[in-house]
């Protein structure tokens, strides 16, 4: 092994999926032998951005994909969320705090302010009906990664 580690999970755009993403990227970061806050800011951030693929991107459509890339790199885990749904209109105004698309769904538009604030590295890209790739890094500390 030389150091690094990734693995590709597409699944159905359901929302009881979100939790099973939750689990499978917290056991394949697990080989870095995170801290529980490390392993809890990680399956919140994941949360964050497949719920927001399954229920902004394709309108909670079970017959849609969301994909999970992740990447173990030295001490850090690179994880991309994306998604080929309708995109964000206004980038800009979607990452403000409070906002949401679906107020109607009492949900508290925080959602990139959680993925922003959990991980050392954030960025979201997305396209009018190309879909949306949230991209997020977060360095484990405690570093007892079996691939050094």
């Amino acid at each position: 092994m030389n150091g690094s580690n990734e693995m590709t999970l597409s699944f159905s755009a359901r929302s009881e999926n979100e939790a099973f993403a939750r689990i499978a990227v917290a056991a394949f970061v697990s080989q870095l032998d995170p801290t529980l806050e490390e392993l809890n800011d990680l399956k919140t951030a994941v949360s964050e951005a497949v719920t927001n693929a399954i229920i902004h991107g394709y309108e909670n459509d079970p017959t849609c994909e969301v994909t999970i890339e992740a990447r173990i790199e030295g001490d850090s885990v690179s994880l991309t969320v994306s998604d080929s749904g309708r995109g964000i209109e206004d980038l800009e105004l979607a990452r403000q705090p409070l906002y949401t698309s679906k107020p109607e769904l009492e949900r508290s538009g925080m959602g990139f302010t959680i993925m922003e604030n959990f991980m050392d590295r954030f960025e979201v890209s997305s396209r009018i009906d190309g879909g949306t790739r949230v991209a997020m890094l977060k360095r484990i500390e405690s570093k007892k990664a079996l691939y050094n």
